[in-house]
């Protein structure tokens, strides 16, 4: 029974997402690929990484992954950005036309947050929070989501 409510809510965000995409391409607004939305998703998740980290998260080569990522900084969906602390080291950092984008899916999380909120106890919404960030940090190993230094992230977004 917990895998399959697990499964359908997960598949609701994915279809919910999907439906918007394709919305997109119907009204002639989305300018990106299947793979580079992917790409995109998985910039964002890794939260201001590098190329080579990007590569090596996806499992590609460098000089692939940069020919990704130039095709994204082209159409305005990404930009490289200065790492305060290496100057020779460049971050992938999502533009506001990609948050634009991207909140078609984010906007449908925000509502169902709302919708917890309303329909459960204060207590039992911590309890969800608290086992999410259990299953987020120790159950699921295999894929890390690199946390923000608010120091150095702060100074880079003045930036590029």
């Amino acid at each position: 029974m917990l895998e399959q409510a697990f499964s359908d809510v997960y598949s609701k965000f994915k279809l919910h997402f999907y439906q918007k995409v394709f919305a997109r391409f119907q009204d002639r607004e989305a300018s990106l690929t299947t793979v580079e939305t992917f790409c995109m998703e998985i910039i964002q998740a890794l939260n201001k990484p590098t190329i080579n980290e990007f590569a090596s998260f996806v499992q590609i080569s460098p000089p692939n992954a940069a020919y990704k990522v130039n095709s994204l900084i082209k159409k305005g969906y990404l930009k490289k950005v200065r790492s305060s602390s290496d100057r020779r080291e460049y971050h992938l950092v999502i533009t506001k036309k990609y948050e634009d984008y991207y909140n078609i899916s984010y906007n449908y999380l925000s509502t169902v947050m709302n919708r917890i909120q309303e329909r459960f106890s204060p207590a039992e919404v911590q309890k969800m929070g608290e086992m999410l960030t259990i299953i987020s940090e120790e159950l699921m190993p295999e894929v890390p989501l690199r946390l923000p230094h608010a120091g150095q992230l702060a100074s880079e977004q003045g930036k590029g």
